[in-house]
């Protein structure tokens, strides 16, 4: 197994990570949370960079790498549906847009694999590429969010625990609309433009 194959594989392992710290009861463990989640983008970015260069491609890779990006994505996801701000009337992302967004992903994966199987490659669009970022850009905010809100505010400002929890609930509501928007639309293009795969 090469480098970028074990960068790959390390993202499994750093969403198990993630969701410890995030119900973690140990001080700064929210913080530990976005450091990981950081790390593993980062790993995302890396790996594709040396596949394409100095270590090549690898048909491990191609299947590895986008799995292991969808269950990064998934699992912060997921764990934001089981926290839930003081006050708020919903979790930090409801339950209804996780499903929408692992719908699509699940969509696309068949779509995918109906595709290997005629022997047809249909690597991300520009669509599936922006849906991708703006999904990294809004799990770090939301973890960066949950960072101040537990391990910055109570011990450094803890008269602005209560204004931000108001202000962070809704904001977060908002950039998961967003992205659901996002996603949703990725995936009506993506299938859109291999249409004829349905057909056959």
């Amino acid at each position: 197994m090469n480098l970028p194959n074990a960068l790959t594989l390390s993202r499994f392992v750093m969403a198990g990570i993630m969701i410890a710290l995030l119900f973690s009861p140990f001080a700064f463990s929210a913080t530990g949370a976005l450091l990981v989640f950081g790390i593993a983008a980062l790993t995302d970015w890396l790996d594709g960079r040396l596949a394409r260069g100095s270590y090549g491609v690898t048909a491990l890779g191609q299947l590895l790498d986008p799995l292991a990006d969808k269950v990064l994505v998934c699992a912060a996801l997921v764990s934001f549906v089981e926290i839930r701000l003081p006050g708020a009337r919903h979790p930090l992302i409801p339950a209804w847009i996780v499903v929408l967004i692992l719908a699509r992903e699940f969509m696309v994966t068949g779509l995918r694999v109906l595709a290997v199987r005629g022997g047809r490659d249909i690597s991300a669009g520009r669509w599936g590429k922006q849906k991708t970022i703006w999904q990294l850009v809004a799990i770090i905010a939301m973890l960066l969010g949950l960072a101040i809100q537990r391990d910055l505010l109570p011990y450094f400002a803890p008269g602005w625990v209560e204004p931000f929890d108001l202000w962070f609930a809704p904001a977060a509501y908002i950039m998961a609309l967003a992205v659901a928007a996002i996603t949703v639309v990725s995936g009506l293009v993506y299938f859109h433009q291999h249409r004829d795969l349905l057909r056959g």
